[in-house]
């Protein structure tokens, strides 16, 4: 199997390309290194994946890489992930996610791509809603423009299936975490908590605490990433991957104490006025998933927690 990741330095596509790698895939890696870090590939690397240092906006190095390295599958996971940035900056969010999203996609096609597994977000693409747990089936009304830049580049997906027949299967992720998440980033929610619990720091809630997320660890999201990779001839063009189970902010700084070894009076949340764009309750349906691509109970909270609580260890000074 050869396969490209975009992205594949970060957080999430590094531990997929770790996993590829395991199965014996030939690789190459396609990240601009403006979040992402070489030293997330290390291993992957001394195995023999390739990284290009690329931008997805730039569309003749997308086309150049792709046409040259001719993969069967294409998981793309570059993008632009910060909410704030998309409220105050709505343009270089959406040339990321969506001109970004464009010029991967056309490249596939031309390269004759059998599969485009497409990342998107569960957590920012249905807003405010009453069905919670939210299946697929909820129509889409993101409250930020990185939910709607996710959703213009996952209309552009259906649209190249439709228009050109290319393979385009979407993943809409819920809140995810767990090793090589950033704690000194500004996405991680889970990883900035951790170092805060392990450096002595009260953590950080914008809001009153009471607001909902779906963490997924991220093992699932890979497992979720190779499954639609396999799946002969998928049911539907996009899936939640997630737990199916809500979680408050302040639910989740307890939990971080308790698998820090802390009670969780010694570990309070400072509380700060909420963020603009940030969907109050976020939890998803997944039933679509785990039937049709076969995944796996998910990771339970406190298991991923003590895991990436080990990880921040190791690149925490201060710890």
């Amino acid at each position: 199997m050869r396969a490209l990741v975009t992205g594949g330095a970060g957080f999430i596509g590094s531990n997929l390309v770790d996993e590829l790698v395991r199965a014996g895939a030939d690789v190459l890696v396609l990240d601009d290194l403006s979040s992402g870090r070489e030293t997330n590939l290390r291993e992957a690397t001394a195995a023999g994946v390739r990284l290009v240092r690329a931008d997805v906006r730039d569309r003749a190095a997308v086309h150049e890489h792709v046409a040259r390295f001719a993969p069967e599958l294409v998981f793309h996971l570059a993008a632009q992930v910060d909410v704030r940035t998309s409220m105050v900056e709505p343009a270089r969010d959406a040339a990321t996610n969506v001109v970004g999203t464009l010029h991967v996609l056309e490249a596939a096609r031309a390269a004759g791509v059998r599969r485009v597994v497409n990342t998107s977000t569960g957590g920012a693409i249905y807003g405010e809603t009453d069905v919670v747990p939210t299946p697929e089936s909820v129509p889409a009304r993101p409250l930020s423009g990185y939910g709607l830049s996710k959703r213009t580049a996952e209309e552009y997906g259906g649209w190249f299936r439709r228009a050109h027949g290319l393979d385009v299967v979407t993943l809409r992720y819920g809140n995810v975490y767990g090793p090589r998440q950033d704690p000194t980033g500004d996405a991680g929610v889970i990883a900035i908590f951790c170092d805060r619990v392990l450096t002595g720091r009260r953590p950080t809630v914008f809001g009153d605490g009471r607001q909902t997320r779906d963490y997924v660890f991220v093992g699932d999201i890979v497992a979720a990433n190779l499954a639609a990779a396999a799946v002969p001839a998928p049911a539907h063009d996009c899936y939640n991957v997630g737990t199916g189970t809500e979680v408050s902010v302040l639910g989740l700084v307890s939990a971080i104490a308790a698998a820090a070894g802390l009670d969780p009076a010694e570990f309070t949340a400072e509380l700060l006025p909420e963020r603009p764009g940030e969907v109050r309750r976020s939890c998803l349906d997944v039933g679509r998933a785990r039937a049709e691509l076969g995944l796996r109970e998910p990771t339970p909270l406190a298991a991923g927690l003590r895991e990436t609580l080990a990880w921040v260890r190791t690149v925490s000074p201060a710890s």
